[in-house]
């Protein structure tokens, strides 16, 4: 049976090992609010022409150019189980991972929100199986959710 010391170490290092972020790049897809960390972020750009990748995935849309560099487009909507409704609209986030980037495409970009760590909470247990396996957490913002996504598992995905 662990003491309460021993159990407030567990929390923060469970919290220590999340890597919360202070400030989220937040966007919509669909009817939900989705962020990543700025850190991750490299830029967001408008909708690109993108290029298919036979036999990849059906989550990846393909290839983009960035100013000569080949970035892949990563489809969320498709990957968490979503109708593949795309916006005409919508916007790509670029994030880094182990000096490559991704396009992640998004409905509609938020803003950049400085949130506590104390509104983060873990993934919830009703959550679908299909998504869960891609967040960190929930931030409990006023009115709404901000579902943290987990840039490696989804670039694994």
């Amino acid at each position: 049976m662990q003491t309460e010391s021993e159990t407030e170490n567990v929390h923060s290092i469970n919290e220590a090992s999340l890597e919360i972020p202070k400030q989220v790049c937040g966007f919509r897809i669909g009817d939900d609010f989705y962020g990543v960390s700025v850190l991750d972020v490299q830029e967001v750009i408008k909708p690109q022409n993108v290029t298919p990748i036979p036999l990849a995935d059906k989550h990846v849309r393909g290839l983009i150019n960035l100013r000569g560099q080949i970035v892949t487009s990563i489809s969320l909507r498709t990957l968490f189980g979503l109708e593949n409704d795309l916006a005409a609209d919508h916007m790509n986030v670029i994030v880094r991972s182990n000096d490559s980037l991704f396009a992640l495409v998004a409905d509609e970009i938020l803003d950049v929100m400085d949130l506590k760590p104390d509104r983060f909470e873990g993934p919830p247990e009703t959550l679908d199986p299909n998504l869960k396996q891609y967040i960190k957490g929930v931030f409990k913002l006023e009115n709404k959710l901000l579902i943290l996504l987990d840039i490696e598992k989804i670039l694994k995905g």
